[in-house]
């Protein structure tokens, strides 16, 4: 078998919130690229990238002029894909455009892997699950009133979720007073027995994180994680914030690559190891990081995209959680079913990635 095609396209996804039919802005939109690799058998694999924003179109001409190198390989052969477009590049990873390139490639790889041997994927790599935790997340977003985000909780509980996600460090002008009474609102919305998260989204120094964290943990709130409280890239501010609260740390959502994974570990900055699939690389740099996650005890969890990290985080023996994000589902079909029963994903049989392209929201968000 061999890679005998490449064909990608931008579209423009609105920011929907399914969840709770909260959106923090009705009209807010992200460009993403999606990719189809087709082979001489006539199996396709199918993948999406993003966090282009204004470049979106530059992130497209990096996939297809990756892409055009692939063509007449072995797709079972990803490392030697891989180090072919890493050598091809020079200079322009190990981050950046590059790796957002190489991730579409690498999960399109995967998807004809598991297509071309009747597996899907979860089980490809590893199966130590079929079904896994997941989270409800963008429906309590800081820019939402009090009431707004009180009101969207209870929603999420109604519907059988049994984690969820909130934001801090408020916007316009916040008080320590407001981040608490936020989070004791949700709390009392929600109940006791909901794992609570809490994302910061980098918005406070660690001086803040520390003050703010410990009045949350004095209100009783019982965050399971506050995500993000500082520069993702400060390891030791932190690792400074981790050593003072009781909260686990959650981060990992924004390092590119598998090398600073190893720094922000071993600096001991967080208790969950968070892994985004387009930031480092695709399917084979992620496991290499769950890998890596495990061997210093730490669970791992991911970063938006659950069409597609059901299937990682439910193969890896230390995977924790699924960010359930909402707003790409309806690009797919074939997605892991929602147990509203027990709260979890429960995944298919269905050979690769288990999905397909919704053609009609292709067609209606399509910008080229």
């Amino acid at each position: 078998m061999k890679i005998s095609s490449i064909r990608s396209q931008i579209l423009v996804l609105p920011e929907a919130d399914p969840l709770a039919d909260t959106p923090e802005n009705p009209n807010a939109a992200r460009p993403i690229v999606i990719v189809r690799i087709g082979t001489d058998d006539g199996i396709e694999g199918i993948a999406v990238t993003f966090y282009g924003g204004a470049i979106t179109a530059a992130l497209k001409r990096a996939v297809d002029d990756l892409g055009a190198l692939t063509i007449g390989e072995d797709p079972h052969r990803v490392e030697a894909i891989a180090a072919k477009l890493r050598a091809a590049a020079g200079g322009s990873g190990p981050a950046g455009m590059f790796t957002l390139a190489l991730s579409a490639i690498d999960v399109a790889l995967w998807d004809i892997r598991g297509k071309a041997l009747g597996l899907p994927l979860w089980k490809l790599l590893g199966g130590a699950r079929q079904q896994v935790a997941t989270y409800a997340s963008g429906a309590l977003r800081r820019n939402l009133s009090l009431d707004q985000a009180v009101t969207a909780a209870g929603k999420l509980k109604d519907k059988g979720f049994r984690e969820a996600k909130v934001q801090l460090a408020l916007p316009g002008d916040t008080t320590p007073a407001k981040e608490v009474e936020r989070a004791v609102k949700i709390r009392e919305a929600l109940g006791p027995d909901i794992k609570l998260m809490c994302d910061i989204n980098q918005r406070w120094r660690p001086e803040q994180a520390i003050d703010i964290g410990k009045r949350v943990e004095d209100a009783g709130v019982g965050l399971f994680w506050l995500e993000d409280v500082t520069t993702h890239d400060d390891y030791a501010g932190i690792a400074r914030v981790n050593a003072a609260l009781a909260t686990p740390i959650c981060g990992g959502e924004l390092v590119y690559g598998m090398v600073p994974f190893r720094h922000m570990i071993e600096a001991r900055s967080v208790d969950y190891v968070m892994i985004d699939l387009a930031r480092v690389g695709g399917v084979t740099p992620w496991l290499k990081v769950a890998g890596m996650a495990e061997a210093f005890n730490l669970p791992v969890v991911s970063h938006v995209i659950p069409e597609i990290h059901t299937h990682l985080v439910a193969a890896a023996p230390n995977g924790l959680t699924v960010e359930y994000m909402g707003w790409m589902l309806k690009l797919f079909e074939g997605t892991a079913a929602f147990d509203a029963k027990s709260g979890e994903l429960v995944l298919s049989d269905r050979p690769g990635l288990g999905l397909d392209f919704n053609q009609s929201t292709i067609e209606l968000y399509a910008v080229d």
